[in-house]
């Protein structure tokens, strides 16, 4: 992999998501100001302008690519030509597919440093519902998701396990008119955290997905009991497996599987595919299914085969 020297700080988000508010902002901070001139690339026109006097104090030239086709390697090698940025940042059109833009060449040391797509809390469901595959595209490799315009009676909670079973590891913000909110996740689960056995009930598995990805340490020691369908990916050993649920992430073709590691010595005899009830006291473990990373590993007192459920999709309500 080529060693990135210029790093773009790529922006997405659709129309009106509050992008050029945002960027504003940040080019005037001072843990952006370094050496070298930044160039912003701009895809679309909002309602919001960048000032002129800002840009000029922060070392920052404007280039506008209006069309897509024009959105070329050999367009943006000429802007690196032109003016030898330290670092790039790109207002994304929200109507342009982010993967046609991974899949590109850039110049020569360019390489995406950060994503971060912005989201209008107030016409979030609009777009889900119309224009969802593309919104899926934008965020399934994008760090942080920032939801602006929120009112406290919104769903957040639901946005947020919307965002996490397409991208796991992307921060999550929501914003009301006066900054960021506090944690949303201190709503009540719908199950009870006290109980000797936690009950997961087929409904609120993706529920208690996300918050166990979230927050481990609320379940650190704590035995967990649910209904799942038996993965065993190559190269786990023959005492583990991965017992979890689809969750579909754009459309019926595109869905992922939701599973912790799992360790049992029942596991041998399990076969993938099967659907299995789990009971197993939840620990906390660097694994390289975690990317090295420490993350959730269950220890099962029990795993006894079970009917299918009659809907396998996880729903995050």
């Amino acid at each position: 992999m080529n060693e990135i020297t210029v790093p773009i700080y790529l922006m997405t988000g659709f129309l009106e998501s509050g992008k050029t508010s945002f960027l504003s902002f940040t080019i005037q901070q001072d843990y952006f100001h370094t050496d070298g001139k930044t160039l912003l690339i701009l895809c679309e026109e909002g309602e919001e302008e960048y000032d002129p006097t800002i840009l000029k104090a922060n070392n920052t030239v404007v280039e506008v690519i209006e069309n897509e086709e024009d959105f070329t390697t050999d367009r943006l090698v000429a802007m690196d030509i032109l003016h030898q940025p330290e670092r790039v940042i790109i207002e994304y059109n929200g109507m342009w597919l982010v993967s046609n833009f991974e899949k590109m060449q850039l110049p020569k040391g360019w390489g995406v440093e950060q994503q971060i797509t912005c989201v209008d809390g107030s016409t979030f469901q609009m777009y889900m519902a119309n224009m969802k595959s593309i919104f899926m595209d934008m965020i399934k490799n994008t760090d942080m998701v920032i939801f602006n315009r929120c009112k406290k009676e919104d769903p957040l909670p639901t946005y947020r396990r919307g965002i996490k079973v397409a991208n796991q590891r992307a921060e999550v913000i929501f914003e009301d008119e006066e900054g960021e909110l506090g944690d949303i996740f201190q709503d009540e689960m719908p199950f009870d955290m006290n109980a000797p056995v936690i009950e997961i009930l087929p409904e609120d598995y993706g529920i208690w997905f996300v918050d166990a990805m979230d927050h481990p340490e609320n379940y650190d020691g704590k035995t967990v009991k649910f209904r799942a369908r038996v993965m065993k990916p190559r190269g786990m050993g023959s005492k583990f497996f991965v017992p979890g649920r689809t969750a579909m992430t754009c459309c019926a073709d595109d869905t992922t599987f939701l599973g912790y590691v799992c360790k049992s010595a029942y596991a041998p005899k399990l076969t993938a595919g099967q659907w299995v009830e789990v009971t197993a006291k939840v620990g906390i473990e660097k694994r390289n299914e975690y990317q090295g990373e420490e993350g959730i590993v269950l220890d099962a007192e029990y795993v006894e085969p079970c009917e299918p459920l009659a809907d396998e999709m996880v729903y995050f309500n």
